[in-house]
């Protein structure tokens, strides 16, 4: 059974942190590039930032540039990311999709066409309130 599990979501105030993770089971990440994605109540699902399978490049969307990071852990079949200085627009139930192929090796995959992703999370919920 091939599985990716988002953990680490929750309830945090506004300019607080989370971070989150995505693990990956029954197979490796070493060869798939990572996206997280978010969908809001009533808003379509938006990604928010990708990283490629190796050397770590990245994509962020401009919402949450400069406040987010994403990490690969190959060592520990895990993604994670770090979410600083939240907003309550952060709101949302966070997705991680891995996508497969040659093309994503060095270069992250797109933000908005989910189609280049092969696996995805059940996704994990944060609410950012007061």
């Amino acid at each position: 059974q091939l599985q990716l599990v988002e953990s680490g979501g929750g309830l945090v105030q506004p300019g607080g942190s989370l971070r989150l993770s995505c693990a990956a089971s029954g197979f490796s990440l070493d060869h798939y590039a990572i996206g997280w994605f978010r969908q809001a109540p009533g808003k379509e699902r938006e990604g928010i930032s990708c990283i490629s399978a190796f050397g770590g490049k990245t994509n962020y969307a401009y919402s949450v540039k400069g406040r987010f990071i994403i990490t690969k852990d190959n060592a520990k079949n895990t993604v994670y990311l770090q979410m600083n200085s939240l907003k309550p627009d952060d709101t949302g139930v966070y997705y991680c999709a891995a996508a497969y192929g040659s093309s994503w090796y060095h270069q992250p995959p797109s933000l908005t066409n989910t189609y280049e992703y092969d696996y995805w999370g059940q996704g994990t919920q944060v609410t950012v309130s007061s």
